[in-house]
């Protein structure tokens, strides 16, 4: 048994509807964090399941019209089967209303009665029915749910919340890793620790006495109150042992769900070593708006249990539409089956008619997974679109990664014999790239050495980045960047560096022979493109499980989930990729997704939307009554019923639904303006200094695409002492651009630069090379200086320039 236990949970997602893309998030992001622990020979247990009880359900149940039992087998099926459908690896899925679940929480709540951690009492107070709880404050109060709250007179046992006001406060303020309630991010931290230290500045002007816990920091003493854990206004949830006309409030009885899950409260000697296997839960991955019940109602239970508290709470944000929070009573979600359906019949199917319906699913769900951990750093809200997923999948996956895959392996299988050829050695002198102690991460011409650097580089950062669930960073330049670890560190820059190597050293120039000494250089080049795909496809092995299995096996290396499970995707070498290896058989990863796409998936939500020749609003809401496969009741309380869903036509050229993706879709037709064929402004905007300049109409103008750009790769031209190779990136994509501007600028200093490039300038050929796009400057001096346009504050790559 491995030395190195890790458990971690999903949020238990409560049954008083049909799951969605917001369910999906937190879920996804479990299965890679379990993935990554499992290739890391950690013996990891994953759980996710359904909070079942609670008056919510009951209400649900009686509108529905079938009984709470009926409803909750429906809506718990839909979740389990829609992981099931996504490939997600959870070891356990658990149900509040199983019996194992049930005489567990009973035997927990016992065992606080017999401690005299709970007390029979009665009150009086607004009840939100939506969020299951008691609020402070005057009939007709409006609760967290943003519903007025109802005045409920109930008998309660009480559970004395108040007695751990200080041991909450130490426990999570703790510097001891061993005896700390982490709480992540640290602004979930900060509102829990201001919710338990009590308003600190209201009682020092009233002049009441603070107390001071062991970090030194003042509270107000009571201002933790004791806690209602009994309903006795509704039936629908676990009895109180010995006094049944109670059931136990939901809360501590979904929260229980993390340990009866591993054996708590169990009599069978297995389930019991299971416990004390598992147990303390390592990590706890909740939703922002239930941190306070995960991080003070839930150690509170357990340090009154005398139970070890979990090890950390992670909080992950909302996904958003039009700024409003993802939410089934708004009537604003997107189901996840719509994203399977689309991007695995009309992207996958039509390119590999012969694929299963699972294999469909599973390419899907890679999709889903990849543009929901680019697109949103863990811990914070984002926005999700229809459009800004297509975009982001063609300019990173299909485009990038997908590309590069198969221009790699279709060369060595051309001019290799489809075997992975070997390659010379390089001294340890000549891999280093980048001083450790220089953080400036500088970049040259791309060599085979360098990759392999850059390919270490991108690991170690991995590794960091997936202990501090920071997602986002190993697959965004820009956020890596940003965040001081260096724009090396990103797997989908590292793919641009191995494109602009292969294109760098022109593998199909080498296998023409011009030279005695090509066939060694073109092996090194082929070698040393696989090697780093190799080292890309293992680190991003636990976000896109599906796609790199596919490429794992056609690197001739079998299959990925045994080698993760073999330990063979840690710790990788350079040159770890054994030359002599039978590539499999050769397919493409990601065919190009189709812009059209979009309106797929908007018909697939809302069957009854209008046609286009109905001129809808540019975003509503439509009550979807039937699912794109059978009808459902119109009913939106029953299980089966679909949720509401904002339809959004998108705006060409702008930032989509807040997204860090960028819509490609173009305004007016392709322009085919002409660059100088010469001079400082071959291939660059180039101004006149004659101020009498023709007019153009605004129709002119708005077919010029102007767009932000970030200069990733400079270098100069063998041969071309004006010119200088450029490759930017537009957010949607990266091209290679050739500008005349090698005599005022060197490379170094334009790497890192955002510029502004026409973007819809037709392609052409120069020195051999083909140039997409113009740099947009301005004529300076007598010497005609240019000096590129450029931005004075942070603007999304892609931006459109109007």
């Amino acid at each position: 048994m491995p030395e190195q236990k890790f458990y971690l949970t999903t949020p238990i997602y409560y049954v008083n509807a049909r799951p969605h893309i917001g369910h999906a998030y937190s879920t996804i992001a479990a299965d890679v964090i379990a993935r990554r622990h499992r290739l890391l020979g950690d013996d990891t247990f994953f759980l996710t399941g359904t909070d079942e009880h609670g008056q919510k359900v009951e209400r649900s149940a009686a509108t529905a019209g079938i009984p709470p039992q009926q409803f909750a087998d429906e809506v718990s099926k839909s979740f389990k089967d829609l992981w099931d459908r996504m490939g997600i690896t959870y070891d356990d899925y658990i149900r509040t209303t199983e019996p194992r679940h049930t005489e567990a929480v009973q035997k927990l709540f016992q065992h606080l009665l017999d401690r005299d951690k709970i007390y029979l009492s009665t009150y009086t107070g607004q009840y939100s029915i939506g969020e299951e709880m008691f609020v402070d404050g005057p009939p007709g109060t409006i609760g967290p749910d943003g519903k007025p709250t109802e005045t409920v007179t109930e008998e309660n046992y009480f559970f004395r919340l108040s007695e751990y006001q200080l041991p909450l406060i130490d426990l999570i303020e703790s510097d001891d890793p061993e005896k700390r309630l982490l709480i992540q991010p640290e602004s979930s931290r900060n509102e829990v620790l201001s919710f338990l230290r009590g308003n600190v500045a209201e009682a020092t002007e009233r002049g009441e006495i603070l107390e001071v816990s062991a970090s030194g920091k003042a509270y107000v003493p009571g201002a933790l109150k004791d806690l209602s854990i009994s309903r006795t206004s509704f039936k629908w949830g676990i009895p109180v042992p010995g006094n049944e006309k109670h059931v136990i409030y939901v809360w501590l009885d979904a929260l229980a769900n993390y340990m009866t899950a591993i054996g708590y409260g169990s009599d069978d000697p297995v389930q019991q070593e299971k416990f004390a296997r598992y147990w303390p839960a390592d990590l706890h991955l909740v939703g922002k708006e239930i941190t306070r019940f995960h991080c003070v109602y839930w150690p509170a239970f357990l340090l009154a249990a005398e139970i070890p508290t979990p090890k950390s709470v992670v909080a992950n944000g909302w996904l958003l539409f039009d700024d409003s929070k993802m939410s089934k009573s708004k009537g604003n979600v997107v189901r996840t089956e719509t994203i399977l359906d689309a991007f695995g019949t009309e992207v996958y199917a039509k390119q590999f008619p012969e694929s299963t319906k699972k294999e469909q699913d599973l390419f899907g769900a890679d999709v889903l997974r990849y543009f929901l951990l680019r697109e949103i750093p863990f811990g914070h809200d984002g926005s999700f679109s229809f459009d800004a997923m297509i975009t982001r999948y063609n300019a990173d996956l299909a485009n990038g990664y997908g590309n590069l895959v198969s221009r790699t392996l279709a060369m060595i299988e051309r001019y290799c014999d489809g075997t992975i050829p070997s390659h010379s050695k390089w001294s340890s002198e000549q891999i280093v790239l980048i001083d450790p102690n220089d953080g400036s991460h500088k970049f040259f011409l791309v060599k085979g050495p360098q990759l392999a650097q850059a390919s270490l580089a991108v690991q170690n950062f991995y590794e960091d980045a997936f202990k501090k669930y920071r997602f986002a960073l190993p697959l965004d330049a820009e956020l890596a960047k940003a965040s001081k670890a260096g724009i090396t560190d990103s797997a989908m820059f590292l793919v641009g560096q191995v494109d602009s190597f292969i294109t760098s050293n022109a593998p199909w120039k080498l296998a023409k022979g011009a030279t005695s000494g090509s066939a060694t250089e073109l092996n090194n080049v082929l070698y040393s493109a696989a090697a780093s795909i190799s080292v890309i496809t293992a680190l991003l092995y636990p976000i896109l499980p599906y796609a790199t299995a596919n490429v794992w096996a056609q690197l001739g290396l079998g299959d990925i989930e045994v080698a993760a499970k073999n330990g063979e995707l840690k710790n990788l070498e350079w040159g770890g990729l054994k030359p002599g290896t039978k590539l499999g058989t050769l397919a493409p990863i990601f065919p190009r997704a189709d812009k059209g796409l979009a309106q797929i998936m908007v018909d697939i939500e809302n069957p009854n939307a209008p046609q286009k020749s109905e001129a809808p609003k540019p975003s509503r809401f439509i009550d979807e009554q039937t699912t794109h496969t059978s009808p459902v009741p119109v009913d939106p309380t029953h299980p089966g019923a679909a949720p509401r869903t904002l339809v959004s036509t998108g705006v060409p050229g702008l930032s989509v639904a807040g997204s860090h993706a960028i819509s490609t879709e173009r305004t007016g037709t392709p322009s085919h303006l002409e660059a100088p064929a010469s001079g400082p402004f071959a291939n660059s905007a180039a101004l006149s200094t004659i101020p009498d300049t023709p007019q153009i109409a605004v129709d002119d103008f708005v077919k010029i695409d102007l767009r932000v750009a970030q200069i990733v790769v400079a270098e100069r031209i063998p041969k071309a002492d004006k010119l200088l190779r450029l490759e930017v990136d537009l957010g949607y994509e990266r091209r290679q651009i050739l500008s005349g501007i090698a005599e005022w600028y060197t490379p170094e200093e334009l790497v890192g630069r955002k510029i502004v490039v026409i973007a819809n300038l037709a392609p052409r050929k120069m020195r051999g090379l083909e140039s997409h796009g113009m740099l947009l400057a301005a004529s300076h001096g007598e010497d005609g200086k240019p000096v590129l346009a450029t931005f004075g504050e942070e603007i999304a790559l892609g931006s459109r320039l109007r």
